[in-house]
């Protein structure tokens, strides 16, 4: 008898352990980390981008847009803004890591290093005009950042525009000088072209004959080493100039080492976005919007072109074909949800980081201005050119 009730209590617990296991693994969590995407893209065809381990997915442009919460002073819950309270973004060049960037405040030439849940770090404050459309408009880092920590900056002074070389904690060394500076057109862009020279777009100044002066390096894109000599490969051995025939650039982009780019530029009359292959020339918009969005920086796979705008306070897509017509209809998406874009940049995940001037002709919120790091958008309201 002793042994049956024995045996009766160990059947009573084990019957108890197991209920206990089955109502554990009852537990399921309301999301699934998303898989590690070893391949870049902004393909609308691509599956889930990373997400970070701790940290809240960023969020999907193109899902159905609900209001953000409202900021308190410069603490934002919106998961997607990564810095807050600086003044307007004029430039983004995101780390190696894909966890932080440098971003560039274009009227006070203040170069900071961002990253989640930490306060920005200055790295260096250039001396800028920030008149006429100039001042900080473009950063680029170093080739070889991963040893050196070296980035550029595309700047404009008292007398010219240039492109100058900063390590944290130095005085910026010039690179590039002499680029015509105007009362209008002295906004430029920098990009990595991934056969270790830079990409520089530079405006006309003010004056349209002089991009196509082959004297002048306004209105042009150069292709410099990180002395500022000609690179190597340029069509011309003794001279920078790859393309001419720029107005007012706001953003090279592309793939590096595919030989193709695409600029973003804002010429009297509509703002056009053309493909770049050095060496030859720029020709007929790829693509014109004759509403004047205020095209600034791009972001770019071989599928893929987003191109911020700052005036329509938006994001465009496009979506190139190899020959560099377009298929399908080009999107614009976003509108309104963070206000000004005006710095666009790819990240070696996938994600698209953004910097908004909301402080300079928009309507800020009490963050304003921000950094934002999303999951590339692929779709939303048609736009028209």
């Amino acid at each position: 008898m002793a042994a049956s009730h024995r045996n009766r209590r160990l059947l009573l617990s084990a019957t108890a352990v197991v209920g206990a296991l089955l109502a554990g693994c009852a537990q399921f969590p309301d999301e699934h980390p998303r898989p590690w995407s070893e391949q870049p893209s902004l393909e609308p065809q691509a599956g889930p981008q990373p997400s970070i381990e701790g940290e809240a997915p960023p969020p999907d442009p193109d899902a159905p847009q609900s209001a953000p919460a409202e900021p308190v002073g410069c603490e934002d819950p919106d998961t997607a803004v990564i810095a807050t309270c600086l003044e307007p973004v004029g430039a983004v060049a995101v780390l190696p890591d894909g966890q932080g960037a440098l971003v560039g405040e274009r009227a006070t030439g203040r170069v900071l290093l961002v990253r989640r849940d930490a306060e920005p770090v200055e790295l260096a404050r250039l001396p800028v005009d920030a008149s006429s459309g100039g001042g900080l408009t473009a950063l680029a880092l170093s080739p070889s950042y991963h040893e050196d920590e070296l980035f550029y900056a595309y700047i404009t002074t008292g007398g010219d525009n240039r492109v100058v070389r900063i390590a944290a904690g130095d005085s910026p060394k010039p690179v590039f000088t002499g680029i015509p500076k105007g009362g209008s057109g002295n906004s430029g862009a920098l990009f990595d072209d991934g056969q270790g020279a830079l990409l520089v777009a530079t405006g006309n100044a003010g004056n349209p004959a002089a991009a196509t002066d082959p004297a002048s390096l306004a209105g042009k894109v150069l292709r410099i080493n990180g002395f500022g000599d000609p690179a190597e490969g340029n069509p011309r051995p003794d001279s920078p100039v790859v393309a001419a025939g720029l107005s007012d650039p706001g953003g090279i982009c592309g793939v590096p080492g595919l030989g193709s780019f695409w600029v973003t530029d804002r010429r009297a009359g509509e703002d056009v976005l053309h493909q770049v292959r050095p060496g030859r020339p720029i020709g007929p918009p790829a693509w014109s919007w004759r509403e004047q969005p205020g095209v600034t920086g791009c972001a770019a796979d071989p599928g893929t072109v987003v191109v911020a705008l700052r005036d329509a306070a938006a994001l465009y897509t496009l979506h190139p074909s190899p020959d560099g017509a377009f298929t399908g209809q080009p999107t614009k998406v976003m509108e309104g949800t963070y206000g000004r874009f005006t710095a666009a940049a790819l990240g070696p995940d996938g994600l698209v980081w953004l910097g908004t001037a909301n402080k300079a002709g928009g309507q800020p919120v009490s963050s304003d201005d921000r950094v934002i790091r999303i999951e590339p958008p692929t779709g939303g309201t048609a736009g028209k050119d």
